[in-house]
C-alpha cells in the first residue's frame, strides 16, 4: 500500500465515523464566494478540515475551512466548503486530496465550481459557464510521481474530463430556469496575481474563454479516479485586453455571491434528476 493509499485511509476513516451510515453519491467543491450552498444541505454534519487527518488549512478569507456531509436534493452528499489552491503553498496531492478522499467514502460524481474572469467578449459578469474542456497552464500535475494502480491508471486519458451527459442536463436545467449560460474552455495558472493584458490575449489565441487558479487539478485527480465531474464557473471579471481595469477580490466575491443562487439552482435541480 503505498503512503498516500495510507492517508487516504486514515482521513476517510476518521470522516466516515462523523457521517455515520451516509455513503455521498457525489462529492461537491465549492468555490470562491459560492459556499452558500452549503447551508442548504440537510441533515448537515460539518467537520472543520483540522479535524480531518491530512487536509491542509485553507487560508483564502472567503472559503470556511470545512466538509458540509448531508442530502441535497434528496442525494447524499459530502461538500468542500473552502477548496485548496496551489499558490498557498500546498502541493498538488494536497491540493487534490479531498478529491481522493471523496472517492474511497463512495462517490460516484464530482461536482467542481470556481469565479473565473471571462476572456470571450460574449461572456459578462455574473454568468454561469459550463467547462466542457480545460487547458492547464500551471506547469505542473497533480499525477508526476509514482502511481498507485489502486488509485487509478498511470496514463488516464484526458479525451472527456467532464462528463457530456452531465453538461446537457445541466445545460437543459439553465434553460428552463432562464439561467444565461454557456459552455466554455477553462485555463488554470497557478497564480495569485490576476494575468496582464498580453496574457489575456495569449490564453484566447490558445482557445481559452475562462481563466482560473483552480479546478484543473482536482478534475485532473478526478479523471484519473474515475469520478464523473460536472465543472461550472461563475464570470466574476470580464478580462477583456483593450478594456481592462483593475479588479478588487472584494468585487470578485460580490459578483460571486449574487450569481451563487443561479449555481444553487442548477446544482440542486441536477442532484434531483441526475
Amino acid at each position: 500500500m503505498s503512503t498516500l493509499k495510507k492517508r487516504i485511509d486514515e482521513a476517510a476513516g476518521v470522516v466516515r465515523k462523523r457521517i455515520g451510515g451516509l455513503v455521498p453519491e457525489f462529492g461537491i467543491i465549492l468555490g470562491t464566494g459560492l459556499g452558500n450552498l452549503a447551508r442548504k444541505v440537510e441533515n448537515a454534519e460539518e467537520i472543520p478540515y483540522a479535524d480531518i487527518p491530512h487536509f491542509p488549512a485553507s487560508t483564502v478569507a472567503s472559503h470556511a475551512g470545512q466538509i458540509v456531509a448531508g442530502t441535497l436534493s434528496g442525494k447524499p452528499v459530502l461538500m468542500m466548503e473552502g477548496r485548496f489552491h496551489f499558490y498557498e503553498g500546498y502541493s498538488l496531492e494536497q491540493v487534490t486530496f479531498p478529491v481522493r478522499v471523496m472517492k474511497a467514502l463512495g462517490a460516484k460524481g464530482l461536482i467542481v465550481t470556481n469565479a473565473c474572469g471571462g476572456m470571450n467578449p460574449m461572456y459578462d459578469k455574473g454568468d454561469i459557464v459550463m467547462i466542457e474542456d480545460h487547458i492547464n497552464l500551471m506547469g505542473v500535475n497533480p499525477l508526476i510521481g509514482s502511481n498507485d494502480e489502486t488509485l487509478g491508471p498511470r496514463f488516464p486519458d484526458m479525451c472527456q474530463p467532464y462528463d457530456r451527459k452531465y453538461l446537457k442536463l445541466a445545460e437543459t436545467i439553465a434553460l428552463k430556469n432562464g439561467i444565461r449560460a454557456h459552455r466554455g474552455v477553462f485555463v488554470a495558472l497557478t497564480g495569485p496575481c490576476l494575468e496582464t493584458r498580453a496574457e489575456y490575449r495569449m490564453l484566447r489565441i490558445l482557445g481559452a474563454d475562462t481563466v482560473g487558479m483552480s479546478t484543473v487539478p482536482e478534475v485532473t485527480v478526478a479523471v484519473h479516479a474515475g469520478l464523473k465531474t460536472l465543472g461550472m464557473s461563475v464570470v466574476t471579471d470580464v478580462c477583456l485586453p483593450d478594456a481592462l481595469a483593475p479588479v478588487k477580490l472584494e468585487e470578485i466575491i460580490a459578483v460571486a455571491n449574487e450569481a451563487g443562487p443561479k449555481l444553487e439552482k442548477i446544482i440542486a435541480n441536477f442532484l434531483a434528476e441526475v
